[in-house]
């Protein structure tokens, strides 16, 4: 699971750029796993919520997110993700005049579970299964 979490001051989104941002995230870890492991919640911060550097900063976004089905493997393959996610979000943050932090933290696959299961490993005929069904079952990982 990837779960993005993306703090943004309030009406910066529509609900349109919403779903488009979505599934642009989606589609990049669509690749590797199955689309129904992908989370993304939007907060909405208040000019006077948000201060950056002991100052409030009306237009700052910050995106956290958690990797566990995943995690990096190389230098390389950081740097090709992060390249992309600024391809990504540049039409909603930069192009909007808006600054801009993201930051990964990654937590180990085996403290997580989906509908109280742990979820097949990476590679698996049942990670496969569930890629295809494109949702968490008991009967592939039961």
């Amino acid at each position: 699971m990837p779960l993005w979490k993306i703090y943004h001051p309030v009406a910066a989104y529509s609900s349109e750029d919403k779903r488009a941002i979505s599934r642009a995230l989606t589609d990049v870890y669509a690749r590797a796993m199955p689309r129904f492991y992908v989370g993304v919640v939007f907060q909405e911060v208040r000019a006077d919520d948000f201060y950056v550097g002991g100052e409030s900063h009306p237009r700052f976004v910050r995106i956290w997110v958690d990797h566990i089905a995943r995690t990096f493997s190389s230098d390389d393959m950081k740097v090709r993700f992060f390249e992309k996610m600024n391809q990504i979000f540049a039409p909603w943050i930069a192009g909007r005049g808006y600054d801009w932090e993201l930051h990964i933290d990654e937590t180990p696959f085996d403290l997580w579970t989906i509908q109280g299961h742990f979820p097949p490993k990476e590679g698996s005929e049942d990670e496969k299964r569930w890629t295809a069904d494109n949702r968490a079952s008991p009967r592939t990982h039961a």
